[in-house]
């Protein structure tokens, strides 16, 4: 596991955060386009090409390995690859999961052609990943990452593409290093996903006394 401590303010968070994320949201709409263009075939070849040149371009300075999850001194995470909120990750869901005190986790978003899965809906394991996320979420304390242990998902109905969601995870109770959380995706008709999860706090973290 690859969390490291990196002594930064918030100020400079924000600034790294004003230059990636536009790129990141760029290549975001980069595959939504690659999905739904109907351009001829020479078109795809010369947009390939201009492509890989920038690809070449990024790769001349690049970490090894994953980005990891770097911390700052005050234990603010940084996960900038995450797969759903990864600041740098254009497969990450557009999306903003908000916490609040009591052990709440809640988000907002709209999901394109990139995360289909039945026609015209959102993959089931796209669901899933957003619960995870959430329940992760709500279970951090003070900065405190969360692994999950079991996350069981009910499927009520289908969610929509291209269609306002929302998703919410609270925690239910917890036990020394297990946290107990439940958490739902819903559109207009409601409720549409709902899982249960036991999130579990690794060791190596000093957990908060209450």
């Amino acid at each position: 596991m690859d969390f490291r401590v990196e002594d930064i303010t918030q100020e400079e968070i924000d600034r790294r955060l004003a230059v990636v994320e536009p790129l990141t949201d760029a290549v975001r709409d980069l595959v939504d386009a690659v999905i739904r263009s109907t351009v001829d075939d020479e078109a795809l070849s010369a947009a390939r090409g201009r492509i890989e040149e920038v690809t070449a371009t990024l790769r001349t300075q690049q970490r090894e390995g994953s980005f990891g999850t770097p911390f700052t001194p005050e234990f603010v995470g940084m996960p900038w690859g995450n797969a759903v909120v990864g600041a740098r990750n254009a497969l990450a869901p557009p999306l903003r999961i908000d916490q609040e005190a009591g052990g709440i986790a809640h988000c907002r978003m709209t999901l394109g052609a990139a995360y289909e899965g039945p026609g015209g809906c959102v993959h089931g394991g796209v669901a899933a990943m957003l619960l995870d996320q959430l329940c992760g979420e709500a279970a951090a304390v003070e900065g405190v990452p969360s692994f999950t242990g079991t996350l069981t998902v009910k499927y009520l109905h289908p969610l929509p593409l291209n269609a306002p969601l929302r998703g919410r995870a609270e925690v239910t109770r917890r036990e020394g290093r297990k946290t107990f959380v439940g958490a739902t995706l819903a559109d207009a008709d409601g409720v549409a996903v709902q899982a249960e999860a036991i999130m579990i706090a690794p060791r190596g973290f000093e957990l908060p006394t209450e």
